[in-house]
């Protein structure tokens, strides 16, 4: 134990002193030697070389700079080649001509980091993002510019389009960022997705696209540009797939290599609604089925989703979590099977990327109905490609699919037969041994969970009182709380006659647009309501996104929706009534055609009903209107304002309020374990630690219906498919990045909107606790293998070669129990394992000698490795579940 927390001490320590360097000299040194890229009809050409390519999204300002190095770390360890991200205009231009690139938004830093790793960089300026980003990416004062139509033939639009992306290209090289300065960045993109809405636009829209990719190419990048989701894409402009499956995909030109830009490995989530999951057997199935049939970048979207911390989620109603089923979770923490099955995935292929890329296309073999091969051969001229591999030089590489959704089948290929199980591809790099099936998961199963290890943490607290629900679980007794007002409270406010739309308003700078005015209701009025049995009621055509109405300082209804018609019952009193409605927005539309024009707050008329006299046309009235919370202008979430509010002690019998702030104080957890806050038991609202906005938070509660049970893996994939968490509240859990905190005293600043119970709200520490994997002795042989110089040099034969089992904790944890192992017929899956009729008695004292104590360990797959046959003529497999627990100082890693 000693010698492992020794080991992981100087690999923190490595780490460390890597990302200081980074950060110290990247932006003076070049990070590869000064080269070219161009392409064929093949590849992407770097440095004079064809490339297969595999790419891992992560868009940075979702992660804190000093989560950057070991996402982008992880990333490479999975077998990425590049590292895509978008260009947020939003961000880096939040005032016209005032530009940001700091913390979240360096991104000079963030491609500093990725050249610094050796991965290269594909930057995706856009502008337009979609992203499920807030507006899609543009800036909200962009609308303002007069006379401007987004995306199409229009002199403002493109006049300030240009400035930007002008900008962003003269940064990077003015940083030495290009491939041609010793830089990482190989490929640019212009516009996103512009053929999914050009029709919308006509002919404007086809002489947009040409102006757009003429622009791009006339800034000198000196590196290729593509267009994503676009089959007119004039030029060299490489258009590029974006979507589950793009191995059917084909460029319009015969010049142009096959690029998939984003290969969607998850989907977005949507308050009360599913998480959606993508089976990994399916996405590596996808992927080996884009390179099998000629492709040569993929981009996973995403490899890591991050978090839309303040109010950059898009929408209406995304979610503040951008996990989106990610090789790498929202907290930087792996996720297995799937960052584990892809590694290998990956690896299989650059065995094949001598052939691949040597072969100006495949030979298709048509094995059966539903089966098929793709072969790639080289040519004479191309032998100095090969790779020598078990004593010989690799000149023939093979992918064999079925693509029948139910049956497996077996194949007879080259003279040989090969078993395939449905729906998934086998690589064979040599034309001959098969390293990996898409189908057969031998990577483990990693379960997170929310807690403490021990010692126990005392969680959130502005004085030692606190009560323990359990041994996780620490709420405070003390938070100070003060009300939001109601009403007129900032001289900022005015008033005219008339709705006015939202934004117009608000210019985003808040969520929260309060409409006041007064109401007469006379004696008529109310023996009317009386007599007729009626209410009056708010009437509004069209409304977007949450509607609070208010009567005399009372919350009388709230309506949600997109664009949803309005009839709120609200109960008047004798004389003068305030009758305030306030709009909200819940992320900015981020798709589609004719963004500046979509707006928020309300639409066509506006009035009261059920009066004596007739409808109340509301639109005729005087409003006062006032943007955005008190709390928020005056900024009392943070260390530096947060006393200006004149807080008061909450009780702990407190009924829960509404339009009501909470403050309390806690200290840094210890360790290293990325930090979540629990707000399960509140309802709506805004979240914020030392000044820093976690996001918007929201408990509404996913439908009951639509998950699976089994997820089956086989056929087409959709959002909806395997969807999880059904019956519960979308996301409970809110990220706080371990650089946000200082050791004790952090501020914890709640803004609630419905009511809720801050008592209840906890802090604890996400982390891997549980791994499990399951391998069988018809698995094959780990693919890293084959990378083996003893089996390059034909030291070891294939056939010596055996299936393994491998486990790992995340850094910083070892195995501390093995709670199940079984070598024989184990049934179950991971968490519910259990043996079958065959059962090799020593299986846990097996697993435990070669496991406990370490971070990470491997097992054979064999009778020897068991000491016998526990039941012969019967295929065995290796059950195991284990439990990592932190080490002590150990750890490097800062989420």
């Amino acid at each position: 134990m000693v010698a492992q927390r020794g080991r992981l001490w100087i690999r923190c320590v490595l780490l460390l002193c890597l990302a200081i360097q980074f950060a110290l000299f990247a932006a003076a040194e070049t990070f590869f030697k000064p080269f070219n890229v161009s392409y064929d009809h093949r590849a992407l050409i770097i440095d004079g070389k064809r490339r297969m390519l595999i790419s891992a999204g992560i868009h940075y300002p979702r992660a804190t700079p000093e989560m950057w190095p070991d996402l982008i770390a992880k990333s490479k360890e999975g077998g990425a080649d590049v590292i895509q991200t978008y260009a947020f205009w939003s961000g880096h231009e939040p005032k016209r001509g005032q530009y940001n690139f700091e913390g979240r938004y360096d991104i000079v830093k963030f491609a500093n980091l990725v050249g610094a790793s050796g991965l290269y960089l594909h930057l995706r300026i856009g502008p337009y993002v979609c992203a499920e980003w807030n507006f899609g990416g543009f800036p909200v004062w962009l609308r303002d510019i007069p006379g401007i139509e987004f995306r199409t033939d229009n002199a403002p639009f493109k006049e300030e389009m240009q400035r930007f992306v002008k900008k962003m290209v003269d940064l990077m090289r003015e940083e030495k960022l290009f491939s041609w300065q010793g830089g990482p960045i190989i490929m640019l993109q212009i516009e996103n997705e512009y053929g999914n809405i050009e029709s919308s636009f006509g002919q404007k829209g086809k002489e947009y696209v040409k102006w757009a990719a003429e622009m791009a190419l006339g800034l000198g990048a000196g590196v290729p540009w593509v267009m994503c989701k676009q089959v007119d894409a004039p030029g060299s402009v490489i258009d590029a797939c974006n979507g589950y499956y793009c191995d059917g995909y084909r460029p319009n030109s015969y010049n142009k290599p096959t690029l998939w830009t984003e290969d969607w490995d998850g989907w977005y989530a949507s308050w009360g609604g599913r998480l959606p999951h993508r089976p990994v057997e399916d996405l590596a199935f996808a992927v080996a089925r884009f390179y099998q049939r000629g492709g040569s970048f993929q981009n996973y979207y995403m490899y890591f989703g991050g978090t839309n911390f303040g109010r950059t989620s898009g929408g209406p109603f995304y979610i503040t979590s951008y996990d989106y089923d990610a090789p790498i979770d929202e907290y930087g923490l792996l996720s297995d099977p799937k960052w584990g099955h892809l590694k290998d995935l990956h690896a299989a292929i650059k065995l094949c990327e001598p052939a691949l890329v040597a072969a100006d296309s495949p030979h298709y073999i048509k094995l059966g109905p539903n089966q098929e091969a793709h072969v790639y051969r080289m040519k004479a001229h191309h032998e100095g490609l090969n790779f020598t591999w078990y004593g010989t030089q690799i000149s023939c590489s093979a992918f064999l699919a079925n693509i029948d959704q139910h049956k497996a089948a077996s194949v007879t290929f080259l003279g040989q037969k090969y078993n395939l199980p449905p729906w998934s591809v086998s690589i064979l790099p040599d034309c001959q041994n098969v390293v990996f099936n898409t189908a057969k998961v031998g990577a483990q199963t990693t379960i997170k969970s929310v807690g403490f290890d021990l010692p126990l943490y005392s969680g959130i607290s502005t004085r030692p009182q606190l009560i323990t629900k359990n041994e996780d679980l620490f709420i405070t007794k003390s938070w100070m709380t003060v009300k939001e007002p109601i009403s007129v409270w900032s001289e900022n406010n005015f008033t005219v006659q008339g709705i006015l739309e939202h934004l117009n308003v608000t210019k985003d700078l808040s969520d929260y647009l309060w409409h006041i005015t007064r109401i007469f209701v006379s004696d008529d009025d109310i023996s009317f309501w009386k007599e007729s049995k009626i209410s009056p009621a708010v009437a509004i055509d069209s409304m977007r996104d949450v509607l609070r109405v208010f009567v005399n300082g009372q919350l009388t209804g709230s309506v949600i929706g997109h664009w949803v018609k309005v009839e709120q019952p609200v109960k008047f009193l004798k004389g003068y009534n305030d009758l305030v409605l306030l709009s909200q927005t819940v992320g900015l539309q981020n798709y589609g055609a004719l963004l500046e024009r979509d707006g928020a707050g309300f639409r066509g008329q506006v009035k009261l009903t059920g009066f004596k006299n007739g409808d109340v046309d509301l639109t005729k009235l005087l409003w006062t209107y006032q943007v955005g919370l008190k709390g928020e202008f005056l900024k009392i979430y943070t260390i530096e304002e947060n006393e200006k509010a004149g807080w008061a002690e909450l009780s702990l019998d407190a009924y829960p309020s509404t339009f009501t702030w909470y403050k309390t104080y806690f200290d840094n957890p210890a360790g290293t374990d990325p930090v979540a806050l629990d707000l399960g038991s509140m309802g709506k609202g805004q979240a914020w630690v030392n000044g820093h906005h976690i996001g918007r938070y929201w408990t509404l509660v996913a439908p009951k219906d639509g998950c699976q049970e089994i997820c089956d893996y086989r056929g087409a994939y959709n959002s909806n498919k395997c969807s999880t968490n059904c019956g519960k509240p979308t996301q409970t859990w809110y990220h706080i990045p371990r650089s946000w905190l200082q050791a004790s005293s952090n501020l914890l600043v709640i803004f609630e909107e419905t009511g809720g119970n801050p008592f209840e709200i906890s802090i604890k520490l996400r982390a891997t606790r549980v791994i499990c994997a399951q391998v069988s002795e018809s698995h094959y042989p780990p693919v890293q293998k084959w990378f083996d110089p003893d089996f390059i040099d034909g030291k070891i034969a294939v056939n010596d070669l055996r299936p393994e089992m491998h486990l790992q904790c995340q850094d910083g944890m070892m195995i501390t129990s093995i709670e199940f192992a079984s070598y024989g017929t184990p049934q179950g899956s991971c968490q519910s394992f259990a043996r079958g009729n065959c059962h090799a008695a020593n299986s846990l004292s097996i697993v435990s000698e070669g496991c406990l104590g370490k971070n990470s360990c491997s097992i054979g797959i064999s009778n020897l490795i068991f000491g016998s046959d526990p039941c012969r003529g019967v295929t065995k497999t290796l059950a195991v579940e284990a439990r990592c627990r932190s080490l002590p100082n150990a750890g490097f890693s800062q989420f």
